[in-house]
């Protein structure tokens, strides 16, 4: 249990975990800012973020400024006399708010500071064939990632672990720390350390539907990290050549298969359980896969349905 006046800022469902664990362990959390509401669907009903959803659901007091540097939020976030800040998947925010606490405003980062800075640590993680990442608590300062750190934990990335598995991993992981940062802050416990960049630095920076193209000459490995780190979002995706027509495919879930071959890379090899494609050293093997206005399925289900042409590939 801590007595100091906490804010928590945070926007989805990874922050929630790490809010329900300083909740359910009695920290006094006098204020929660999240994102605004934001119209969704046809009907554009207002949709709340997961943050909000829970601070309503336990009656916390709830701030969601569409302006940081407004002087009338500033001024409402100075009246709860917030003692220290705690950030975790939120936006950027200026100095007039996180230098406004005595203890200062700390964020959750899902990587080990200071590799993988940026919006997507725990795909690029992946992605890149890493065999371990971590969490990170960190002060936050005026640049992007790069302020003192508190505490760092480890844990290991398996290779069947997609960017979904990770994520939850994290998330639990992450609210230990936050709970282990918030009682040696209180305590002075914690010296903080300037990250340290004499190694080469690699980013996170933010996904888009155009940088999750599967690139099907690249080795088997690459191509397989690549479909696991985008699993289940933003997810791997590839044009299907099947005859005439050219199908938009996205790929959830695949394995390698190290089998030598003849084919051209991008060939689709197929029985009536397996899509494989031919790459360098192997096969992809399509395990969960979405085609154009279906549901996303396993790939004998699509088969099914599904009469491909003897010449089809993808790329």
């Amino acid at each position: 249990m801590s007595k100091l006046r906490i804010v928590f800022m945070g926007t989805p469902d990874f922050a929630v975990a790490i809010l329900d664990k300083l909740v359910k362990s009695d920290c006094n959390i006098v204020g929660v800012i999240t994102a605004p509401d934001k119209p969704a669907g046809r009907g554009r009903k207002l949709n709340e973020s997961a943050v909000k959803v829970y601070a309503m659901e336990h009656g916390l007091n709830i701030m969601q400024p569409t302006n940081l540097k407004d002087p009338n939020f500033i001024k409402e976030l100075e009246a709860i006399q917030p003692e220290l800040q705690i950030v975790v998947a939120f936006r950027m925010l200026p100095k007039a708010v996180w230098d406004m606490p005595k203890l200062g405003t700390f964020n959750l980062h899902a990587s080990l500071l200071p590799q993988y800075r940026g919006a997507a640590p725990i795909n690029w993680a992946i992605i890149n064939g890493e065999h371990e990442t971590g969490v990170t608590t960190f002060f936050i300062d005026d640049k992007i990632d790069t302020g003192a750190i508190l505490l760092q934990k480890k844990t290991i990335i398996s290779q069947e672990d997609t960017a979904g598995t990770l994520h939850d991993k994290l998330m639990h992981l992450g609210a230990d720390l936050v709970l282990e940062t918030i009682h040696k802050l209180e305590s002075k416990e914690i010296a903080p350390s300037q990250q340290q960049e004499d190694s080469p630095l690699k980013e996170a920076h933010k996904l888009h539907k155009e940088t999750c193209e599967i690139d099907w000459t690249r080795d088997i490995t690459t191509i397989y990290n690549f479909i696991r780190g985008l699993s289940p979002y933003p997810t791997a995706w590839t044009t299907m050549h099947n005859g005439e027509d050219q199908l938009f495919l996205k790929t959830y879930s695949a394995k390698m298969d190290l089998e030598p071959h003849q084919l051209k890379v991008g060939t689709i090899a197929a029985t009536k359980n397996e899509l494989k494609v031919a790459v360098k050293g192997g096969f992809i093997n399509l395990l969960e896969i979405q085609l154009p206005g279906k549901r996303k399925m396993n790939t004998k289900e699509v088969l099914n349905g599904l009469k491909l042409a003897e010449n089809a590939y993808v790329g």
